[in-house]
């Protein structure tokens, strides 16, 4: 009878895909709690509101973040500057690569400071790994 009841109360924990919890801009130890704040800003939480993990770990832990934005938009100025060349025919005005490719830089600024925060989290920092003991209904401490 016991090893039934001890069979019934082995839990593993569900393994949440990274992708998907990047993607969704979820915590990178626990994949359930929110990394930003809602709504259509930028503004990252203090910690998880899940795990409790504190998201800046250490002073000037996002400077790395920096590097991963300017690989971003190193790929964006190339790919506006390929679509606005196949596009245009051929254009050789300069004014209009420089124009499409700022305004395609801008529009695309939030998001490459969300995901550039999200990678260093996730790929960038060898400390920090996926525990998905958290990933559960209950939660942790940091």
């Amino acid at each position: 009878m016991n090893n039934k009841m001890a069979a019934q109360n082995t839990h593993k924990p569900t393994i949440k895909p990274a992708f998907q919890s990047m993607l969704h801009g979820k915590c990178a130890r626990c994949r359930t709690g929110n990394m930003f704040k809602p709504g259509l800003t930028n503004a990252m939480q203090e910690k998880c509101d899940h795990c409790g993990l504190t998201f800046e770990r250490h002073p000037g832990y996002f400077y790395t973040a920096m590097y991963v934005t300017y690989v971003f938009n190193v790929a964006e100025i190339v790919a506006f500057g390929i679509a606005t060349y196949i596009l245009s025919g051929g254009s050789e005005n300069p004014w209009l690569y420089l124009a499409v490719t700022m305004v395609g830089v801008l529009i695309l600024a939030p998001l490459n400071y969300r995901y550039s925060r999200i990678i260093q989290m996730y790929w960038l920092d060898p400390t920090l790994k996926y525990q998905p003991e958290l990933s559960d209904n209950h939660t942790g401490n940091a």
